[in-house]
């Protein structure tokens, strides 16, 4: 991804991406004018074994085929078999015909191998120089001597290409979608020196799947305040064209974010109705919250971390040390095999620091009998404190593996764990031991000003969970808070959610009656007499519907409300809010939709700390000056590349850990 180019003239001459005679049809045959745009691209089929029959157009190319009670999926082109995964999904068989020899007549195709390779690119965030490594091409004209080697120069253009192509798609996506939340951050690039600003759309799309998109990862210039972050916020919208369909916003603490969120708050509030009179609209990264009430914990225990950090750093700062600690670990025949060094800005890996180097508590007064430089070993007390510390902690750390989950958890799970924590503090605030109720005081303080007052979000999205609904609520709220705070509470989200019910309401009866309006339109541009030459039905199915789109005897919301909770015989973790709803959406037509964009709202920003871990590796020091542009194409069509071919992105560990290697 270097910004030096070589000479192009002495490059070879490349085939333009798409160039494939073939190109044409290959697109009509990927993208039928009957496919679903939402779930285009988002969702392979999936189909459950002997539940309902194969409805992809896929399985037409194939025919079943069981070997040593193995199924498998045969080409009916090429006879190559291809496993079937107990999901029964198509994506390896759509794969495999793109690329299947017979229908390619065998021949290699120059075009389709660029195509491939600047996915390959995107999807792994690999410099555009690779493509020059000797190796790699060796690799490549071995297994395809018609193999062409593809300069910096080509591969930067072909990705670009994917970029603008795969943007236009999700374009096409979003514009099927009538709501979609937004999580927003900043982050400055340590080797560039430059602040960019992340922007990720969260919708459900057609199947009833919660999808993620980074939608932009925009330079943003100096000075960085609230009403720039607006701006370029909101031109990001409208180069989208989803200005209008703005939900909810998740962002960060901080202060510049609050006077964004303002702005942009009072710009579409001109323009639309906004969620509940806006209440919604501005949520709070959950994550962050967290992470801040531990570090103000922290701060009242700081001696005892310190030592146990020094005494960890201080071993590892040779292999005689490791080799000595470790003679000890093997002498009094432990079974763990390392340490854990924190990093300072991660609060949960202090905690595996702590919980790590518990287990090694015998080691470290024997280790400085025989290191006499070592001068930070923790005092037996110390190990007693850090026993009853990792014990909170351990419900922290808890809390945010399930509401930071690589999936992106649904904000139904939002009250449950806020719920553990509160009921946690409380129980501490009168601990028999001083430093805990010291750390605990101040814990609680930073989850009362986020969370004292009633968080409406939080309730709701629990009320939708069909295992908790009103009854659970009140559980939680009746421990949350006094007596009279839970009852003014419950009764300040029953409204918010009868007015959420009623604003959905209105929109439904309202697109009815545009569906109608448009359709008299039609009937009247056909001719003047083209109601009486109709059969009768016209009028029947009109007098029909103008009686059955008035309002039912009960509403949906007081039916679900009315019944009893669901009760899932399953693991708790398994359960998916989002399938239930799509199996009841029928009989709740209108709160099914309600659910289906309260439970898209993202309760943490964890998507765009994943996206800067990515672009701290795109824009390592030896490509510091590639032009934000081409940061953007790189980060989001990468983004999109892996969604696409369904690739899961591995996240690296940023605790630093010690192996201590026993011999």
């Amino acid at each position: 991804m270097s910004s030096s180019t070589p000479d192009v003239t002495s490059t070879p001459h490349q085939p333009g991406i798409g160039s494939s005679t073939n190109q044409d049809q290959a697109t009509e045959e990927t993208n039928p004018a009957n496919t679903d745009p939402v779930a285009e691209g988002l969702d392979e089929e999936r189909v459950p074994e002997n539940k309902r029959a194969k409805t992809s157009t896929v399985w037409s190319e194939f025919k079943d085929v069981t070997s040593n009670g193995t199924d498998f999926g045969q080409c009916i082109h090429c006879k190559k078999q291809i496993k079937k995964n107990k999901s029964r999904s198509t994506t390896q068989f759509k794969r495999h015909l793109e690329t299947c020899p017979a229908l390619t007549n065998g021949k290699f195709d120059m075009a389709k191998m660029r195509e491939a390779a600047a996915h390959w690119i995107l999807m792994h965030e690999h410099p555009f120089s690779i493509m020059e490594e000797e190796g790699f091409n060796m690799m490549q004209k071995r297994g395809m001597p018609q193999w062409e080697k593809v300069s910096r120069v080509t591969i930067k253009k072909d990705c670009m290409q994917v970029y603008e192509v795969e943007k236009k798609k999700l374009k096409a996506v979003l514009k099927n979608v009538n709501k979609i939340s937004l999580m927003t951050d900043l982050w400055k690039s340590s080797n560039q020196r430059i602040e960019y600003m992340v922007l990720t759309a969260h919708f459900i799309d057609s199947n009833w799947r919660l999808q993620k998109r980074i939608i932009s990862f925009v330079h943003i210039p100096p000075p960085r305040r609230g009403v720039e972050i607006a701006d370029c916020f909101y031109k990001c919208l409208q180069e989208w064209g989803i200005e209008n369909k703005v939900y909810t916003i998740s962002v960060d603490n901080a202060i510049s974010n609050d006077v964004a969120i303002r702005n942009l708050k009072d710009t579409f509030s001109r323009t639309k109705k906004l969620l509940c009179g806006g209440k919604l609209f501005h949520v709070r990264c959950c994550a962050h919250i967290l992470n801040l009430m531990v570090q103000d914990g922290f701060s009242e225990i700081s001696n005892m971390i310190d030592s146990i950090h020094e005494s960890v750093r201080f071993i590892n700062h040779s292999e005689a040390r490791l080799r000595s600690f470790a003679a000890i670990v093997q002498q009094l025949q432990l079974p763990e095999r390392k340490l854990i060094l924190d990093c300072k800005t991660r609060w949960n890996s202090t905690f595996e620091m702590l919980s790590t180097a518990i287990k090694f508590k015998d080691v470290f007064p024997r280790y400085q009998d025989r290191e006499p430089s070592y001068n930070c070993c923790p005092a037996p007390g110390d190990w007693v404190k850090v026993e009853k510390i990792c014990e909170i902690l351990e419900v922290f750390n808890a809390v945010t593996k399930i509401i930071s989950g690589s999936d992106y958890p649904t904000s139904n799970l939002f009250l449950n764990e806020v719920h553990r924590v509160k009921v946690l503090l409380d129980k501490n605030m009168n601990n028999e031991n001083e430093f805990i109720r010291a750390m605990v005081s101040r814990m609680k303080s930073k989850f009362d000003k986020y969370w004292g007052e009633c968080n409406l979000l939080m309730f709701i999205a629990a009320i939708l969970d069909p295992r908790c609904k009103i009854m659970a609520v009140e559980y939680c709220l009746n421990r949350m808070y006094s007596e009279q705070e839970a009852r003014a509470n419950m009764a300040q989200i029953r409204d918010a959610l009868f007015e959420i019910y009623e604003d959905y309401v209105s929109e439904h009866q309202h697109g009815d009656e545009h569906s109608a309006e448009t359709n008299v339109l039609d009937h009247g541009s056909s001719g003047g007499n083209s109601t009486d030459s109709t059969s009768g039905w016209s009028e029947i199915l009109t007098y029909v519907k103008s009686k059955g789109s008035g309002p039912p005897q009960e509403s949906d919301l007081d039916a679900y409300l009315s019944e009893g909770c669901f009760i899932y015989s399953g693991d708790p973790a398994e359960f998916n809010a989002l399938e239930w709803w799509k199996a009841n959406s029928l009989r709740y037509r209108i709160l099914s939709k309600v659910a289906r964009d309260i439970l898209a709202i993202p309760i943490t920003t964890v998507a765009s700390e994943a996206a800067f871990s990515a672009g701290s590796r795109v824009i390592d020091t030896y490509h510091a000056s590639l032009a934000p542009e081409t940061v953007q194409a790189l980060l989001c069509g990468g983004d999109w590349c892996r969604n696409l071919h369904g690739v899961k992105k591995k996240n690296k560990n940023e605790k630093k850990s010690i192996e201590i290697a026993l011999g």
